[in-house]
C-alpha cells in the first residue's frame, strides 16, 4: 500500500522506542500536508474519536485506520485547517483516554484508500460525523452559548458541563438553571471560533449513553455577568468573587437518588457512536478527568470547590503566546501587560521566532487568569493568541550565551502586583477594557498634566475624572481598547515625581 514507506518503520507495541524507528516520517513531518499522521493510539480507539481530534479544526475528508500499529491518517480538507490542528496540538497535547497522542504532518499529500471493510467503517464514521458539520469559517453569531439537557436521568453538574466544554476552547463563565422544568446553562467563551466548534460537535450529543442529550443554540446575550462562585454559577476569571452559600437545590426528582455512587456505570462513556466521544480529553498539558466513576458528585479535585474545575494542572504557569509584532515586542511590554493578571517571573521572546514568547507566571490560577482575559486581545495591531506551553518554567540563558536580552528574569521585580497576601489587586481584576484606572497620583498633578501625558504616545483620550473623595485616584478613558492596552503598558509605573510612580489598571466602569 502507499502507507508502507511511513508505517512499515514502525513498531507495533507502543514500546518507548516508536520515535527511533519513526525517521522515515518525522524528516517530512515538518512540511505542511493536509494529511495528518496520528501515532500511540489506544489500541480500543473508535473512527469516531480519531474524527474527532480533527472537527474542530475543519472538515475531515478522509481516514486510514491501521489498528494494529496504534496509527491513523487523517486527511483534512484544507492545508490550512491541518496546520491549526497541528500548531494547537504541539501546545496542548491531545489525551485520549489517558494515552498522550502524537500528531503531526504526514510525508503523503492525500490519503488513497481500498473498499476493504476497515474502510468502509471509516467511511461510515466520516459520514455521520460530517453531515451536522457547516463551515466554521462563518462568524460565529455569539461568544455564549445557550445549553439545554434532555432527558435528564443522571444529574448534570457545572463542573461535568466545564469539563466536557473546555475542549473547545477557555470556558470563562457559566450559569446553571432550571427553567420550564428543563436544565439549562449559558456558556460564555472568549471568541466566537471556540463556540462555535463546541455547538458543531456537541449539539445533539448524549452527556451518557442513551441519555442527557445536548441541545446547543447560540444566546442572544454577548456576555454573562455572574455575582456567585457555587455550585449554580461561576466566573473563572474571579476566583475572588464570594459563593453567597446557595443550598443546592433539587429540582428534578432523580437527583436525589442519583447522588448514590454506582447509578451511572462505571464508564458512562462508553463507545457508542452518538454517545459523547469516550473520555475524550484534549486538556491543558494532559489533566485528563477519570471517566466519572458513580456518581457525578465525586469530583474531588483540589481547588475545585474554590475554582470549579481547575482548568490548568497545579505548577503549569508558563504561557505561549503567540502572534506577537517582532519589531515592536519586548519582554518588558510583555511583563506589565501579563502582571495586570499575576506576578510575571520570567519572560523570553524565542529567538528565532520573534513572534512567540513564553510568559511564566507565579502559579496556574495566574495563568489562567492571564490566558482568559488576554487571548484574542489586541497588541501593536495583532491579536494575541495565548495557550498553555508545554515547558514547565522558561529557562534562562546560560553564561555567556548572548541572547539579545530576549530573556528576562523578572522574579524580584518591585512591580509585582499580587506579592501581598490579600492585596486588594486580587479584587480589582477586570478584562481590558478602554477605561484605565490610575492611582497613587501626587497632589500637585492636576487633570490637564495627565491628559497630556496619556495623549503623548497618539493615543486618544475621551474623558477624564478624578475620584470626588480621593485625588490620588482617577478614570482616564481612551480611545479604543488597544489604545488603553498601550497606555498601561507606556504608563504604568511612571515617575510622576514626588517619589509617586503611577499605578494603572483596567477599570470595571466607564466615565
Amino acid at each position: 500500500s502507499a502507507l508502507k514507506d511511513e508505517t512499515g518503520l514502525v513498531s507495533s507495541g507502543t514500546n518507548g522506542n516508536d520515535s527511533k524507528k519513526f525517521k522515515g516520517d518525522v524528516r517530512g513531518s515538518g512540511v505542511p500536508s493536509r494529511v495528518i499522521h496520528i501515532r500511540r493510539l489506544p489500541s480500543d480507539i473508535t473512527e469516531a474519536e480519531v474524527i474527532s481530534l480533527g472537527l474542530p479544526f475543519g472538515d475531515v475528508t478522509n481516514l486510514l485506520m491501521l489498528k494494529a500499529k496504534n496509527q491513523a491518517f487523517l486527511e483534512m480538507n484544507s492545508e490550512e485547517a491541518a496546520q491549526n490542528m497541528v500548531g494547537y496540538y504541539s501546545t496542548v497535547m491531545p489525551i485520549i483516554r489517558h494515552h498522550p497522542v502524537y500528531v503531526q504532518f504526514s510525508n503523503h499529500k492525500e490519503l488513497k484508500t481500498d473498499n476493504s471493510p476497515n474502510q468502509e467503517r471509516a467511511q461510515a464514521a466520516l459520514r455521520a460525523l460530517s453531515t451536522s458539520h457547516v463551515d466554521t469559517a462563518v462568524a460565529a453569531p455569539s461568544t455564549v452559548l445557550r445549553v439545554v439537557v434532555e432527558n435528564l436521568v443522571y444529574p448534570v453538574t457545572l463542573d461535568a458541563l466545564c469539563q466536557i466544554f473546555s475542549k473547545f476552547g477557555t470556558v470563562l463563565r457559566i450559569i446553571v438553571f432550571t427553567k420550564n422544568s428543563q436544565f439549562q446553562a449559558l456558556l460564555q467563551y472568549p471568541d466566537g471560533a471556540s463556540a462555535q466548534a463546541a455547538k458543531l460537535s456537541l449539539d445533539g450529543q448524549n452527556i451518557y449513553n442513551g441519555c442527557c442529550t445536548l441541545r446547543i443554540s447560540f444566546s442572544k446575550l454577548t456576555s454573562l455577568n455572574v455575582k456567585y462562585n457555587n455550585e449554580k454559577s461561576r466566573d473563572f476569571t474571579r476566583p475572588d468573587l464570594p459563593s453567597g452559600d446557595s443550598q443546592p437545590t433539587m429540582e428534578h426528582p432523580a437527583m436525589a437518588t442519583a447522588f448514590t455512587p454506582g447509578i451511572i456505570s462505571a464508564a458512562p462513556y462508553a463507545g457508542t457512536t452518538h454517545a459523547f466521544p469516550p473520555a475524550f480529553a484534549i486538556q491543558p498539558a494532559g489533566l485528563t478527568v477519570p471517566a466519572l466513576p458513580g456518581a457525578l458528585a465525586s469530583f474531588s479535585l483540589p481547588g475545585a470547590t474554590r475554582l470549579g474545575f481547575p482548568p490548568i494542572p497545579a505548577g503549569h504557569c508558563v504561557l505561549l503566546v503567540s502572534n506577537l509584532h517582532p519589531e515592536r515586542v519586548t519582554p518588558h511590554c510583555l511583563f506589565i501587560l501579563f502582571g495586570v493578571y499575576g506576578d510575571v517571573m520570567r519572560v523570553k521572546i524565542l529567538f528565532n521566532k520573534k513572534e512567540n514568547a513564553l510568559v511564566q507566571m507565579s502559579d496556574s490560577t495566574q495563568a489562567q487568569l492571564a490566558m482568559s482575559h488576554l487571548n484574542g486581545q489586541r497588541l501593536h495591531e495583532k491579536p494575541l493568541r495565548i495557550t498553555l506551553s508545554k515547558h514547565t518554567s522558561v529557562q534562562l540563558p546560560r553564561e555567556g550565551h548572548e541572547d539579545q536580552g530576549l530573556t528576562k528574569d523578572y522574579s524580584n521585580s518591585p512591580l509585582h502586583r499580587f506579592k501581598k497576601p490579600g492585596s486588594k489587586n486580587y479584587s480589582n481584576i477586570f478584562p481590558p477594557s478602554a477605561t484605565l484606572h490610575l492611582s497613587n497620583i501626587p497632589p500637585s498633578v492636576v487633570e490637564d498634566d495627565l491628559k497630556m501625558l496619556f495623549s503623548s504616545s497618539g493615543a486618544m483620550v475621551k474623558a477624564f475624572k478624578f475620584f470626588q473623595k480621593d485625588h490620588k485616584m482617577a478614570l482616564i478613558q481612551m480611545g479604543s481598547v488597544e489604545e488603553a492596552i498601550e497606555s498601561l503598558i507606556e504608563f504604568h509605573n511612571h515617575d510622576l515625581g514626588e517619589n509617586h510612580h503611577l499605578r494603572v489598571s483596567f477599570s470595571k466602569s466607564s466615565i
